[in-house]
């Protein structure tokens, strides 16, 4: 009985470990519905207005005669670290579970899944760029990109 309990309690034990160090994403990818498309393109907006301000923050501290090295090293972890949560919603999310395999027989169906694919391919890009430079020209390809990508994704008349 003693030997029954403590295999118990050791698998109880390693079982919370796992728990406990296991990592939460945006979602688990089961069709679950609860999630609403518009909030993930809302936190991708967030998330390059974060990316923004990390780029300036950045360049201004790197401009100063003695910079302070520790704000800059936490500026470009946080630039890093929004570059790519904007990835994981953009892959994981959109790529993932929202955008389905159209038939290319299908002729508009394809058209759009392709168009689709090409904006958040572009988005994946440009997140990437965040990480690579401090250039703010890549913050503007990615709202520009995004804005599209509302569009042809929620139509037209998308807010």
């Amino acid at each position: 009985m003693k030997s029954n309990f403590k295999i118990y309690a050791g698998l109880l034990l390693l079982s919370g470990l796992v728990f406990i160090n296991s990592r939460s994403y945006a979602h688990c990818e089961v069709p679950c519905g609860i999630y609403d498309d518009s909030v993930r393109v809302a936190l991708i907006y967030e998330h390059i207005t974060t990316i923004e301000k990390a780029i300036n923050n950045i360049n201004q501290l790197s401009d100063e005669s003695d910079p302070n090295y520790n704000q800059l090293i936490r500026w470009v972890m946080n630039k890093e670290s929004h570059a790519e949560k904007l990835q994981v919603i953009v892959s994981q999310y959109f790529l993932h579970q929202r955008i389905k395999v159209a038939d290319p027989a299908d002729q508009d169906a394809y058209a759009k899944y392709v168009k689709s694919l090409t904006l958040l391919h572009e988005m994946l890009v440009y997140a990437m760029k965040t990480k690579q430079t401090t250039d703010l020209a890549f913050i503007e390809k990615l709202r520009e990109t995004v804005h599209a990508f509302e569009h042809h994704y929620f139509g037209e008349h998308s807010h």
